[in-house]
């Protein structure tokens, strides 16, 4: 069950490090302005989608394995679900409204939620391993 931990948390681990220093950024190199935004808005439904299965995933794992890692990871699962069906379409519908400074606020509120969320599986991993 350890291994099976692990492979989870190192996935998820993986998946979130990606897609905020690597998908964004090559998002912004390959495509203007423009279309790296409409990409990007348009993939984060499906990255909070997986990030929320794969920490709940690891949640129920580590029940067996280290209760507070599994209730960390629980929080992670349900503070992405805040991040996909709340904070992400207030971000939006701020970018809508051109409410620049509602958005700046908003935006850094996810960026450290993601922070704090790839600290948290990292915590797992150690503790875990």
């Amino acid at each position: 069950m350890d291994m099976i931990a692990l492979l989870l948390l190192s996935t998820t681990f993986g998946g979130m490090v990606l897609f905020s220093f690597g998908f964004a950024v090559l998002m912004f190199k390959l495509f203007d302005k423009a279309e790296a935004r409409r990409a990007i808005r348009g993939s984060f439904p499906y990255y909070y989608l997986a990030m929320i299965v794969l920490s709940a995933l690891c949640g129920a794992v580590l029940i067996a394995v280290n209760w507070q890692a599994a209730v960390v990871l629980g929080a992670v699962a349900v503070t992405t679900l805040y991040a996909r069906q709340s904070l992400m379409h207030r971000i939006n519908a701020a970018t809508d409204a051109g409410q620049t400074s509602a958005f700046k606020r908003l935006h850094g509120v996810s960026v450290v939620l993601q922070l704090a969320q790839i600290a948290a599986v990292g915590w797992a991993i150690v503790v875990v391993a």
